[in-house]
């Protein structure tokens, strides 16, 4: 949820990528290199950056490297809170997404349903590039691919290509610097979310519509309110609902039949858009505010 943590997340990117990177929605041309979206703010457009910096290097290195476009983290809240229409949509049908998976196994929406996961862990261009290679050839790759900074070790900087491009992009500051860096400025700007006027009493009204409906209030903080009641609904979950949920004591937990999930998700459903209906004037004015500003963790969904 950490949706401020650009440069790092950028540089994880990278590793990953090589991998499984599913999901790309603009898939590099026949020069190899992704098109930055005009409208892409500055952290977003470094993402694009470094993708591109990574192929270049991968190439001088004799290997094949597609870069993979970034999601833009505005995005990902969209059916989160930030989009009231598309929020209700989702929510009418998996609620805050709990049971989902045990109801839709077959619906790749549906978080943590095998065909979720399936699509998750998907093919991408560089998966089956590196499928290609001898192990030799994958051994160096990787090296050449490069790692991320280990604390363990004291290293701080990442190695490879995942290196150049890293500083190509953004300067020679490290990545451990920046993450410093970062972390300062999300506090930063959730002490002022949360210190905001307009916004406590926005999170005041609706707390006081959760009260209504009997549903408990823990915090009124801005930066909290909105994914308290979603936290606590997965907190008091029960019996896990999808086939990968392990249990508190680390051991799998015992996983709900379709039947027994239905009318779970149907209370589930009726939570979830309570919660939204209660807030929704508060994440009307608490999105855009947090967009320009984003704080870890502090996302209202």
């Amino acid at each position: 949820m950490a949706v401020s943590l650009l440069p790092l997340l950028a540089a994880c990117g990278a590793e990953t990528a090589s991998h499984a990177a599913g999901g790309a929605k603009d898939p590099a041309g026949a020069r190899g290199q992704l098109d930055v979206p005009p409208d892409a703010g500055p952290d977003l457009k470094k993402r694009y950056l470094l993708e591109n910096a990574l192929a270049v290097c991968m190439k001088k290195q004799g290997f094949t490297y597609t870069p993979v476009a970034p999601e833009d983290p505005a995005a990902s809240w969209a059916t989160d809170g930030a989009d009231y229409d598309l929020t209700k949509k989702y929510r009418q049908k998996y609620g805050f997404g709990i049971y989902a998976a045990a109801v839709y196994p077959d619906d790749p929406k549906a978080p943590g349903s095998a065909a979720f996961r399936e699509t998750s862990n998907g093919s991408s261009p560089n998966a089956d590039y590196v499928a290609t290679l001898t192990p030799g050839q994958k051994a160096a790759y990787d090296k050449a691919l490069g790692g991320p900074p280990d604390p363990k070790t004291g290293r701080k900087e990442w190695t490879g290509c995942s290196g150049e491009a890293d500083r190509q992009v953004y300067g020679s500051a490290s990545a451990q610097e920046r993450s410093v860096t970062t972390a300062e400025q999300n506090q930063a700007n959730a002490q002022a979310l949360n210190g905001d006027p307009r916004l406590i009493a926005l999170a005041q009204s609706y707390a006081t519509c959760l009260k209504d409906h009997g549903i408990p209030v823990t915090t009124t903080q801005p930066t909290g309110i909105g994914e308290m009641v979603k936290l606590g609904a997965m907190a008091s979950a029960g019996p896990a609902a999808g086939p990968a949920a392990v249990g508190p004591d680390g051991k799998q937990a015992k996983t709900l039949s379709k039947e027994e999930a239905m009318p779970r998700l149907a209370k589930d459903v009726d939570l979830a858009l309570t919660d939204l209906e209660c807030g929704r004037k508060f994440r009307a004015a608490y999105f855009p505010k947090f967009m320009k500003a984003p704080a870890s963790g502090g996302g209202a969904g």
